[in-house]
């Protein structure tokens, strides 16, 4: 039955501000707690599983995300016309954005997620920074305030010590960073990260902290409600990354003993409570010599949320629609994590030349399946992969009893992958997954900088010469019938060189 009280607030309708996988999530946890949905749509993804699957959509505008994903009048103008009550942003988009936040909460909505308040202390790195600091948070030693040019960025830094990192005051994603490693390099340095930080954010300012060398990057999951209650729902590791994108994440931490990941929890409990954080949210840390430093707080729901699912048995998207409509968080600080789970994300890129995107049609599609195997994804067979929206198309994730069982398992579902149509990720995660120093744990964020990647010309000859009887043959379709699709159109499964590493399993 749809509108099923959930407490507090009355919830009869949420609108999604979002796309593709994330959006089917929302839809499907709303769906078992008798909540109708609403999608929104740009024109490209009309036909989009989201769209299909929700009990109602609406096209906010054309494929440009300004024009449609981030179009705030337009999804509130959806919001009023299906009398949606509540609004989930999901990740990436608006999710983030206080604005936004203030502007749901204007229109007598339901923002499903933190208060516009506590984003806008957390949004922004250096009064983040500056508020972690007054909770007693360990920072990773810097400036709470921007620096005015080259000139005062090179005193400063010389106070604060080579090598340093400049990071973008307003943003994240890996935009507007550069490590300097002495004064030389610094102004140009200054100057690229402030002109990227302008474009990404339109917000040019730069700050100056510590570059920690070969740390790891782990982030811990909080949730709050209205009734004054945070708990730590334990830490993901995610320290496999390539351009401060994360590719592979995994509970628990295989870094962390008892006494520091406890103390890294109440660390990020103590920050939620700082800024009177509510709904889900995640503290990053990093860890660089027995040591862990505050890095950022995104206010949102994560990318990589189901491997604390599948760890701790809990459904977050769910514990979100019950603190947004006032009720007590059911989840507990005694909650411990039962076996591993481990996550990597496909995505539409090509790993073999410099990560570039792919974009064409997913021709064919083959996703994994078996037991403790969660595959989050919107594609099928037909989707259109187009420039306009983040690359990511399916979270593959696996439980395992133990470490080793979770990685196993998610091996043998990455081989089961079978992505026709565009280049993807999936053999570089298989490789991680295969190398020595990864199972055993021994790794941090500048891992995959030892990956060395060349085209598969072998299998190139192989397409090469099937074109050429495919040509002979006057284009019969059953003369390719059980022939591989080139490189070009093809590559979910393993690549050469991602099979040429099992030996190191």
């Amino acid at each position: 039955m749809r509108g099923r009280r959930i407490g507090g607030p009355m919830i009869k309708k949420v609108l999604i501000a979002n796309r593709g996988e994330i959006a089917l999530r929302v839809i499907r946890a709303c769906r078992e707690m008798g909540i109708a949905t609403v999608a929104i749509y740009s024109d490209p993804d009309r036909t989009a599983l989201h769209v299909r699957m929700a009990d109602e959509a609406v096209r906010v505008g054309p494929p440009p995300p300004s024009q449609s994903y981030l179009n705030v009048e337009a999804i509130l103008d959806a919001a009023k016309r299906t009398g949606a009550d509540a609004v989930h942003p999901g990740y990436g988009f608006l999710s983030e954005k206080a604005s936004f936040s203030q502007a749901v909460a204007d229109a007598k909505l339901i923002f499903i997620g933190p208060p516009a308040s506590a984003m806008r202390a957390m949004g922004d790195k250096l009064s983040s920074r500056s508020a972690m600091v007054a909770a007693r948070v360990p920072v990773v030693p810097g400036l709470t305030t921007p620096v005015a040019d080259a000139e005062a960025a090179i005193r400063e830094a010389v106070k604060i010590g080579f090598p340093v990192a400049l990071k973008a005051a307003g943003g994240g994603g890996g935009k507007g960073i550069r490590m300097v490693r002495d004064e030389r390099e610094l102004p140009a340095a200054f100057r690229t990260a402030s002109g990227e930080a302008q474009s990404a954010f339109n917000d040019p300012r730069i700050y100056i902290e510590r570059y920690l060398d070969h740390p790891r990057h782990i982030e811990v999951q909080i949730m709050g409600d209205a009734h004054g209650s945070v708990v730590a729902v334990g830490e993901r590791e995610c320290s496999i990354q390539r351009r401060h994108q994360k590719l592979v994440e995994e509970t628990p931490s295989p870094i962390l003993d008892p006494t520091n990941r406890e103390a890294m929890q109440q660390c990020a409990v103590q920050a939620a409570r700082a800024v009177g954080y509510t709904n889900a949210g995640t503290v990053e840390f990093l860890w660089s010599n027995g040591k862990f430093y505050f890095l950022e707080m995104n206010c949102r729901l994560q990318v990589e949320h189901p491997v604390t699912e599948m760890a701790y048995g809990c459904d977050l998207v769910r514990e979100q629609l019950r603190v947004a409509s006032g009720e007590k968080l059911s989840l507990r600080a005694s909650m411990r994590p039962r076996g591993h789970a481990i996550e990597v994300r496909v995505n539409a890129e090509d790993p073999e030349r410099n990560f570039i995107p792919s974009i064409g049609t997913i021709r064919n599609l083959r996703l994994p399946a078996g037991p403790n195997v969660r595959v989050d994804s919107g594609l099928y067979r037909g989707y259109e992969v187009t420039p306009y929206y983040d690359s990511l198309l399916a979270k593959i994730i696996a439980w395992g009893a133990d470490r080793a069982q979770a990685i196993a398992r998610l091996d043998r579902a990455l081989c089961e992958l079978h992505v026709g149509g565009v280049k993807t990720t999936a053999p570089l995660a298989l490789r991680v997954l295969r190398d020595a120093r990864f199972r055993a744990g021994d790794f941090d964020t500048h891992f995959l900088e030892g990956f060395t990647v060349a085209p598969d010309r072998e299998r190139e000859e192989v397409v090469a010469m099937l074109a050429a009887v495919h040509r002979h043959l006057g284009g019969s379709r059953s003369a390719l019938a059980a022939a591989p699709q080139s490189d070009a159109n093809n590559h979910g499964g393993p690549s050469r060189w991602a099979a040429s590493s099992r030996g190191r399993r």
